[in-house]
């Protein structure tokens, strides 16, 4: 599943998760240096608009304090310059040193404000809670105790040892403090690291699983408990001819009916009794009438706060996979039909041989008269004639490939179409084009010279009008090759022409033997096709249309594993 703007209609089907964590809550690192660099200002303005006011009788304090709000303002500037205009990383070291300021900003106050009835020692732990969060445990643990050390320096300062208990207490208290707070601000910050790492994890899986679900080759629709359309992706949009954007949030189940019964019989069956499906079959109908077959799968999820389940349907248009099958049942006939073939051919060929033979003795006796020699005439042509055939036979029975090595099929397809022109039934202003490259597969030249000859010459014999053909050869992707087959890497070789097309009642017999789409043709041809791309192992499939030509397309695999060569 693909980056997306959120949007219902985009994101996965999910049940809802109330402990799924949210927009990490803590600030982030720049936000929190604003806030310190802003509060610092604030402070150091403060101070030093008190010094100028109040101690005018002063003047030793007021320099000081000036002194100290100088310091503290040219690293202030520092800090930020670093952070926002330079934009630098900035490591454990620049907090350390930035916390230490802020500690000596706070002293400073907290010194000239009265100790100990002063007001401003809780800043110190707003201090360390500020750089707990920016810190490892180390350095926040030094921040703490420099705190506490300053903190109790400039009390003993003020007052000497003449401190009493219950100022010892409120030194205590306050110390115990900054360790409380530099604990609960380091721990704020890892859960604060850990939520966010889990945030963006988890947007980083939904991604991937939008990403996933958008693009690939099944259809996934989410019907809820009442028949709305929870969640469709694009792939089911086209297998349905739906549009998703209008109907999600919408019942849905009336136009899934329309267009699968069985797809809606599988939703229904799981919003009213939680059936599950793990391997159905159906047919779709588009708006435009096509029909194909979809192979689907159904399961179901409860909702809080809903009475029926969602129903999650995967659907795959199983077009591809079907013929296939029945590629590799017609396949297994014709091997049959082969075996019997050579069969048969061996056992009728010596008779018919003898028959020959005989009638030629008969035919050149002197008592024969003319009508039984035209008689024997007739029967040797016919004799020859059933010869052909049987050698034909025994051709289509006899298509193995032998001799498997690496091959240019371009160059074999350029062979083939120079020796397709010298042929008799070619005309001169055929237009016979070659498209592709260099294009390598491990193959029979022989057997695939025999394949690409035979389309070609079809094409050229089936031709009514000017004569257009295009022999095109290309490595294919494994997204571009047909379901159910055990191709991985393949090259694929078209032969299209612009001929009357095949006759719809001879297409689903058309690699039958005996079987042709036009008069005087033997009907092995695409026999002997289909027997030595299976030989192979590779798959041929025919597309064809009256008044839009015919195109046979041959997925070959690019190389041959040892037992497929054997």
């Amino acid at each position: 599943m693909e980056s997306h703007a959120p949007s219902e209609r985009n994101s996965a089907p999910t049940v809802p998760d109330r402990r799924r964590p949210g927009k990490n809550t803590l600030p982030a690192q720049r936000t929190l240096l604003t806030w310190l660099f802003t509060g610092r200002l604030v402070l150091a303005t403060g101070v030093l608009l008190w010094a100028g006011l109040v101690w005018t009788d002063r003047p030793q304090e007021s320099f000081i304090v000036s002194i100290s709000v100088v310091f503290a303002l040219v690293f202030t500037g520092y800090g930020a310059g670093t952070v926002f205009f330079l934009k630098r990383k900035t490591g454990n070291a620049f907090f350390l040193i930035q916390a230490m300021v802020d500690l000596g900003l706070v002293t400073t106050v907290v010194h000239f404000t009265g100790q100990p009835q002063s007001a401003f020692p809780a800043l110190y732990a707003l201090v360390v809670v500020a750089y707990a969060l920016l810190l490892p445990p180390v350095p926040v643990a030094l921040t703490a105790v420099l705190a506490s050390l300053l903190y109790l320096g400039d009390t003993l300062w003020n007052h000497g040892s003449g401190l009493d208990t219950a100022s010892w207490a409120q030194i205590v208290v306050y110390n115990l403090v900054f360790a409380m707070v530099a604990v609960l601000g380091y721990r704020l910050r890892e859960a604060g690291m850990e939520q966010a790492t889990l945030a963006t994890e988890l947007q980083r899986v939904r991604l991937e699983a939008d990403d996933i679900l958008r693009n690939i080759r099944s259809g996934v629709l989410t019907v809820d408990g009442v028949g709305r359309l929870a969640f469709i992706n694009p792939t089911a949009e086209r297998l349905l001819d739906l549009d998703g954007e209008d109907l999600i949030g919408r019942p849905v189940l009336d136009q899934l009916k329309t267009r699968s019964s069985e797809l809606w019989a599988a939703a229904v069956s799981g919003i009213r009794n939680g059936r599950k499906i793990s391997r159905g079959e159906g047919m779709v109908v588009q708006r435009g009438g096509r029909m194909f077959p979809i192979g689907l799968s159904t399961t179901t999820f409860r909702q809080e706060a809903q009475e029926a389940p969602s129903v999650t349907a995967i659907f795959t248009d199983i077009s591809d996979l079907k013929e296939v099958q029945e590629l590799h049942m017609r396949a297994e006939r014709l091997e049959a039909v082969a075996e019997l073939s050579a069969s048969l051919a061996h056992e009728i060929r010596n008779p018919l041989a003898s028959i020959r033979s005989s009638v030629e003795q008969l035919a050149r006796s002197k008592h024969a008269d003319e009508d039984e020699r035209f008689l024997a005439g007739l029967i040797v042509r016919e004799s020859d004639r059933l010869s052909r055939l049987l050698s034909e036979f025994l051709d289509f029975a006899r298509v193995r490939a032998t001799h498997f090595a690496l091959l240019d099929l371009h160059s074999v397809v350029v062979a083939v179409v120079r020796l397709i022109r010298a042929h008799p039934d070619c005309r001169p202003d055929a237009a016979i084009t070659v498209e592709g490259g260099h294009t390598v597969l491990e193959g029979d030249e022989d057997l695939l010279h025999r394949v690409i000859a035979n389309l070609v010459l079809n094409a050229v014999q089936a031709a009514r009008g000017p004569i257009k053909i295009t022999v095109a050869v290309t490595e294919v992707q494994a997204s571009d090759i047909p379901h159910g087959t055990n191709l991985e890497h393949a090259v694929r070789l078209q032969v299209k022409d612009n001929g009357p097309g095949i006759p719809e009642e001879v297409r689903e017999r058309l690699f039958q033997p005996f079987v042709s789409g036009r008069s005087g043709g033997s009907g092995l041809g695409l026999a002997i096709v289909q027997r030595a791309v299976e030989a192979h192992r590779g798959l041929v499939l025919v597309d064809s249309g009256a008044g839009t030509g015919t195109t046979f397309t041959i997925f070959l695999p690019a190389k041959m594993v040892a037992e497929d060569a054997a």
